[in-house]
């Protein structure tokens, strides 16, 4: 008979979240992982199967949080500009004082590191990255019913180009571009709108 266990699972894979976040999928180890979550080797993989299994169930975790919180700030009752506005000021703050750690954003950093490799996680991302466009350019096209946005700009390529942008914004920040560098990115992001 299996003994049952004695772990929150939910709280294993935040630890294992913030352990992936700090280091990358490749430079966390197993022992990492052990150590992040409090879990010996054996619970790790009776549990998740697999390092890579983990991941995959840690970054979902983090994409749902971020989504959810892009989402909320995006459906405020506030003009388009404003509310794009209020993302990219966000995404400064972040990564100037939020994650001012280095760790920058888990989704950008696994897009670069695995992505170009890693077939499943490729398709995590764009899962999420489709999610995050809707969004977006659901924002732009009530800005260009209210007025605020040109009625000629293009709803979803506005929305490309600002994910584009917050992308750019954290590369910049883990490169070494500080708050005046940062903030001048999203003004210059929001002009072009």
């Amino acid at each position: 008979m299996a003994r049952p266990r004695k772990f929150d699972e939910e709280r294993a894979v935040d630890a294992a979240m913030e352990a992936f976040w700090t280091a990358g999928y490749e430079a966390t180890s197993t022992q990492d992982l052990c150590e992040a979550t409090g879990l010996g080797r054996s619970s790790i993989y009776n549990t998740f199967h697999s390092k890579h299994e983990l991941f995959r169930r840690a970054l979902d975790r983090y994409m749902a949080r971020r989504t959810d919180e892009l989402s909320g700030l995006l459906e405020e009752d506030r003009p388009a500009r404003a509310r794009v506005e209020a993302l990219l000021s966000r995404v400064v703050a972040e990564e100037t004082t939020g994650y001012g750690d280095g760790r920058g954003c888990l989704y950008v950093n696994t897009a670069v590191e695995l992505a170009a490799r890693d077939a499943e996680v490729a398709r995590e991302l764009e899962r999420d990255y489709a999610r995050r466009l809707e969004a977006l350019t659901a924002v732009f096209e009530s800005g260009r019913r209210d007025g605020d946005v040109a009625a000629d700009r293009d709803a979803r390529a506005l929305a490309h180009f600002v994910m584009a942008t917050v992308s750019g914004i954290r590369v910049a920040a883990r490169a070494g571009a500080g708050t005046a560098a940062l903030r001048a990115i999203a003004r210059t992001a929001l002009d072009a709108i």
